[in-house]
């Protein structure tokens, strides 16, 4: 979730932030869908009960997998009080700047019917390459250069040459932008969906970019439930530096 929420401070420097990962149930991935709606329920809820009458003004779900699973049930309890937005794969946006495009996603991600509708309606005909990121997601959260570039080289090799665009399929591929850049041979245009989740998210609660308001915003770590920091991995980015540098909530 950091690059979104590092967009989000960008362009709202003045709000407060909450951040509610899941480091006791990662990865995701492998648990069944029922498991997913649980998690992210109980991250959502409580991080809603930092909150003075538990009522933030939006619940963001900047994951892919979360979002796939969970914004039905996560509206059903928030709206039309709390709005939520989720995070869907920008395959739309790549297709529409000229083919052919990969889609870079988890293995559980890749395999969805949610991804393969996306393709479908907006990339049909062969048009979108799915690309298996096996391992880069957890290579990601481990912050290890090595294991990320081994899984970078892993998908990249298995990108077909000549693509125009490539789609982070998942928000931990932001963090690595460039290091996919350059196995790419800095050709193809990524795109990913950090900014429009945040303009969303401004656009639902009646907000206007601010980018020069005073930097007041706090930030509050949840881990799995509990007050915490942000994990040293996190600080490993230029987005979880950003985040860090700002005023804590605690």
């Amino acid at each position: 979730m950091l690059s979104t929420a590092a967009v989000l401070r960008a362009a709202r420097p003045d709000a407060d932030l909450i951040l509610s990962m899941d480091p006791d149930h990662m990865p995701w991935g492998p648990l069944s869908p029922d498991d997913v709606v649980a998690r992210v329920i109980a991250g959502a809820v409580a991080a809603a009960d930092t909150v003075p009458g538990g009522a933030p003004d939006a619940v963001v779900v900047p994951c892919n997998t979360a979002s796939v699973h969970s914004l039905v049930p996560l509206r059903s309890r928030f709206e039309p009080e709390v709005p939520v937005i989720g995070t869907v794969p920008p395959i739309k946006p790549a297709a529409e700047n000229g083919g052919p495009i990969a889609v870079w996603a988890t293995v559980a991600t890749t395999a969805s019917r949610y991804q393969s509708d996306l393709i479908e309606r907006y990339a049909p005909e062969g048009r979108a390459t799915p690309v298996a990121c096996v391992g880069l997601a957890e290579a990601v959260e481990s912050a290890d250069p090595d294991r990320v570039a081994a899984a970078v080289a892993y998908a990249a090799e298995r990108t077909p040459a000549g693509v125009r665009g490539v789609v982070l399929g998942c928000t931990h591929y932001d963090l690595v932008d460039e290091e996919i850049t350059a196995a790419l041979g800095g050709r193809p245009r990524l795109f990913t969906a950090a900014h429009a989740v945040a303009a969303q998210t401004l656009r639902r609660i009646g907000a206007e970019p601010a980018p020069d308001a005073e930097p007041t915003g706090t930030l509050r770590v949840l881990s799995s439930g509990r007050p915490s920091d942000l994990p040293k991995a996190a600080l490993a980015y230029p987005a979880g530096d950003y985040l860090a540098k700002g005023p804590s909530a605690d």
